[in-house]
């Protein structure tokens, strides 16, 4: 049966991961698609054999040019790409269809689909319950914000398979598709320089459950007040996790021991999971992760006509899981002080979840370009929890060490407390003079990267290298 994008043309604003795999899949559909990305063409090595039936715009004023969309019937979005620019707004105007490729995937995908978004925590959820499925038995792919676009394996995915994807709130602002699983981890100030205010980005991730169905499931979290009241916009039925409180269907913390309780567990019946002491990761905010992926897996029976998972199954993938890289990955130990990369950490938030999983003091490493969050909260607890904090990289129009610098003078902490320096090389040379044996030097920087590397990953991986060349 023919695509309903056949014969039809379609503009891809933006050519980075996301654009080059709709590039690569459109003509596989029978689609022609245009390029635009506002970046010189020069950065880009483009082989026509590579993307026949594409055709490409490059820079500023490509993407200022409104009579690119002649003859376009949809419009995809790169989760780059803000929504505000003009030609974006004007395609809306003329009735012109905005999505994206992982509504695109959840359109065609003849397998069911667990999806998972949140604040903080997607990745890990995501990949543990991959692991989980796995080892269930299921033939499993995981991708989407985490690894690699979905669209790429498409083809091959079978009905009886199963795919767990991780949904960034750029990509579900524009969605009007929810999986049949889906789960919102938690909602805290995050991206604030992309969507404004918390409504819009609390109203773009409650698209992973606004558009399910009945039959479908929600999981959401009890311990966050902004996940469990979207409870009232689920399409689906709930299932909840919680650390502090029992929960009639899902997956919950009774004293040191992980439940899955009620519809989630494959008999109706509560089962014992793991003890605490089993999650090989650190902090609280990993066993909530570990909760939602229990629950998740659990829910998958209840949303499809697939059997449920023996939590013994579960519990074998929680004690095999390690974490995943630049998430409070432990780099190395050198004269009795430890190095933990956590580049992951783009966000107050998920620097303040870093630093509440350490009992060690902290040499701490603040950097990137802010995103219109507020600090105070960081900052206080960093204070009481660090015996020194490193600020790096360059002066700039959002720049964490010009806000943060401010904040800690606010808070009156002496200059003898703090250093500043503009590259991660002079962050972790610092650290390791200031570092003491049974101390952590900790990469958590609150900001995002962009201010000196590709992604949080290269500057991880930057981090990697400089404490191993220690």
């Amino acid at each position: 049966m023919a695509d309903a994008l056949q014969g039809k043309k379609v503009l891809i604003l933006g050519f980075a991961r996301q654009g080059q795999a709709l590039a690569r899949w459109l003509p596989s559909v029978g689609a022609s698609a245009l390029v635009i990305d506002s970046r010189p063409a020069s950065e880009f090595e483009i082989y026509p054999d590579d993307y026949p039936y594409v055709s490409f715009r490059f820079g500023k004023e490509a993407q200022e040019d409104l009579s690119a969309l002649r003859g376009i019937e949809l419009v995809c979005v790169s989760g780059s790409v803000p929504l505000e620019l003009e030609i974006v707004q004007e395609a809306k105007r003329r009735g012109i269809r905005i999505s994206n490729d992982a509504e695109l995937f959840l359109e065609r995908c003849p397998a069911p689909v667990v999806g998972i978004t949140g604040s903080a925590g997607k990745t890990t959820t995501t990949a543990l319950t991959g692991d989980i499925l796995r080892r269930a038995g299921y033939r499993t792919w995981v991708g989407g914000n985490i690894g690699h676009v979905l669209l790429d394996d498409l083809a091959q995915i079978k009905p009886d398979d199963v795919v767990v994807m991780e949904l960034s709130s750029f990509q579900l602002d524009v969605m009007t598709r929810s999986p049949q699983v889906g789960a919102v981890l938690n909602i805290t100030p995050n991206h604030l320089d992309r969507h404004k205010t918390m409504e819009n980005y609390i109203r773009a991730k409650a698209n992973i459950v606004a558009h399910q169905k009945p039959h479908d499931i929600a999981v959401l979290c009890e311990d966050d007040p902004a996940s469990i009241a979207l409870e009232i916009v689920a399409g689906g039925e709930i299932v909840t996790f919680s650390m502090r409180k029992m929960v009639a269907d899902g997956a919950f913390l009774a004293g040191e021991r992980l439940i899955l309780a009620g519809s989630a567990s494959y008999d109706a019946q509560p089962h014992v999971l793991c003890e605490r002491k089993d999650i090989p990761l650190r902090g609280d905010h990993n066993v909530l992760n570990v909760l939602a992926a229990c629950a998740l897996a659990g829910s998958l029976g209840l949303a499809t006509d697939r059997p449920g998972i023996d939590p013994d199954v579960m519990g074998e993938a929680v004690r095999a899981f390690r974490a995943v890289p630049h998430r409070l990955e432990t780099v190395r130990e050198l004269n009795g002080v430890t190095y933990v990369n956590d580049s992951i950490a783009t966000a107050p938030e998920r620097t303040i979840a870093a630093l509440r999983s350490f009992h060690e003091p902290l040499v701490l490493l603040l950097g990137g370009a802010d995103k219109d969050l507020d600090w105070r909260s960081c900052l206080s607890l960093a204070l009481r929890k660090s015996r020194h904090i490193v600020l790096f990289g360059k002066p700039c129009a959002k720049s964490v060490p010009d806000k943060v610098e401010k904040g800690l003078q606010l808070l009156g902490a002496s200059k003898d407390l703090y250093t500043r320096v503009e590259t991660l090389d002079e962050a972790v040379a610092r650290a390791r003079e200031v570092a003491q044996v049974g101390d952590v030097v900790l990469l958590s920087p609150g900001g995002t990267s962009f201010d000196a590397y590709k992604d949080f990953e290269e500057r991880g991986e930057h981090f990697r290298a400089l404490v191993h060349a220690l």
